[in-house]
């Protein structure tokens, strides 16, 4: 089953590479910014970068929450992807901001009513 690994192998490659090739597309045409030159990038270039994709993605994501016309989640999600790929795994913070509270369900009784 030679042949069969082989087209798997294949099939992964060329996902990989329209993966790559959209990211790319989509961080040129977004923010201007060169994927594989900035993944060449180290130091305080590829930190500015990021922070750059993080204002980038706040931004979007309060497109977002207003409702504006011009929001994209394709867009949102390609910013998220290309930060990913130039952070470190342990440097990507999920959720910065406090957790939401929530209301209780059971509300108490009124007194008075």
């Amino acid at each position: 089953m030679v042949v069969k690994s082989e087209i798997d192998a294949f099939r992964r490659a060329k996902e990989a590479r329209g993966v790559d090739a959209r990211q790319t597309a989509a961080l040129a045409l977004v923010c201007g910014i060169d994927l594989p030159s900035a993944l060449r990038s180290s130091g305080t270039d590829r930190i500015a970068l990021q922070q750059r994709l993080k204002r980038m993605i706040e931004r979007e994501r309060l497109k977002g929450a207003r409702g504006h016309w011009s929001y994209d989640l394709n867009r949102h999600i390609a910013l998220g992807q290309a930060l990913q790929r130039l952070s470190p795994p342990s440097d990507i913070v999920v959720g910065d901001r406090a957790p939401v509270r929530r209301r209780s369900r059971h509300r108490p009784p009124r007194h008075g009513s």
